[in-house]
């Protein structure tokens, strides 16, 4: 018996069909069926894994490179050091181990952390208690401070709309009920303004996707960075447009059907990182591919220091996370970096222009 789903069955019954956001915010946060505020999905025991559960180099790089961003823009104090999503913290941990040795820093961060998952939370109090970690339901909840922060897989999982273009309109993807079963449909013709210009490099049967709560999202944080200062990482899979039907469903690795028992599986999409900088109060720096982004910040290197001295088992170890992470045929090439930063400083490392 899936109790989610007999609330989606009687709320459709009752309101008729849902949004994929919609129907997304309800799987991932319900707060008593939802995804997220029920466990724990990362890692091999769990339905996915992240970068910084792959290699604990991802974690390191990206907060040297943080650090870097700080003392370019003068090492303003107190600063916020933020990460969106932290998971288990592994990602957090491993920048803060990173950047000890980074003068005065430490001493001037405040470690501040947005998660909705009271489980996720437990977890990152354990693994950072020692950093005073300061957690938020929203970015403006933040304090009005210089903010140098990582977003890692956490656009993917914000909810989408889905229309499918049909002549000079759109027809929105929903999702309704038939026989007792979530079914996918579509609603009459819609004109949404947001989609106008996709009417020029789209054709019949296409489907474009939107996210109202991303865009604003990245609106805020590039406010925040024009503001106050900073700099942002977002890192997630996805491209400069979207184009297709990216929308799934993934439970332990294994790829499913969306409206296959919600509640208990994750649900995301491929971010559309042209749409996240559009109209940005902030400076932007070129999309790069994940791949291109650690290699210039020395993975393959760091890598090799760690393998020195090592069992054979080891350094293959080593080696396949190395290569997870950057190679295109891995990660390398589907997940990419968007970096916002202020004009205070040049883009990041392994972001410039």
């Amino acid at each position: 018996m899936n109790a989610l789903n007999d609330l989606l069955l009687r709320q459709i019954a009752a309101q008729g069909p849902l949004s994929v956001a919609e129907y997304m915010t309800l799987c991932l946060l319900h707060p008593e069926h939802g995804y997220y505020t029920t466990r724990d999905p990362l890692g091999v025991s769990g339905d996915f894994i992240t970068a910084p559960e792959i290699s604990q180099v991802f974690g390191e790089l990206i907060g040297l490179c943080l650090a870097q961003a700080w003392q370019d823009r003068g090492a303003p104090s107190p600063f916020i050091l933020g990460e969106l999503g932290p998971g288990r913290g592994t990602l957090m941990a491993d920048m803060l181990r990173a950047t000890k040795s980074v003068p005065g820093f430490h001493a001037a961060m405040q470690v501040h952390l947005i998660e909705a998952s009271p489980v996720l939370r437990t977890e990152q109090a354990r693994l950072l208690g020692g950093y005073a970690p300061h957690w938020h339901e929203h970015v403006t909840d933040l304090p009005d401070l210089p903010l140098f922060l990582v977003a890692n897989e956490f656009f993917d999982a914000l909810p989408i709309r889905q229309f499918l273009r049909d002549g000079g309109a759109w027809r929105e993807r929903v999702i309704g009920a038939r026989d007792g079963t979530l079914v996918f449909g579509l609603t009459d013709p819609v004109a949404p303004p947001a989609l106008s210009a996709r009417l020029a490099d789209t054709t019949d049967g296409d489907m474009v996707e939107t996210s109202a709560s991303a865009t604003a999202l990245a609106g805020e944080l590039g406010r925040r960075i024009a503001d106050f200062g900073g700099v942002a990482l977002i890192i997630d899979y996805g491209s400069d447009k979207s184009l297709g039907d990216t929308f799934q469903a993934v439970r332990a690795h294994q790829k499913l059907c969306p409206l296959t028992d919600p509640g208990t599986c994750d649900l995301t999409a491929h971010v559309d990182f042209g749409a996240l900088a559009k109209g940005l109060v902030c400076k932007t720096a070129p999309l790069t591919t994940q791949g291109a982004f650690l290699n210039a910040l020395g993975s393959g290197a760091r890598h090799g220091a760690l393998a020195r001295g090592k069992s054979e088992a080891m350094i293959e170890s080593l080696i396949a996370a190395h290569r997870r992470l950057t190679h295109p045929s891995e990660m390398g090439q589907l997940f990419k970096v968007l970096a916002l930063y202020s004009d205070t400083g040049p883009a990041p490392v392994g972001t410039e222009p």
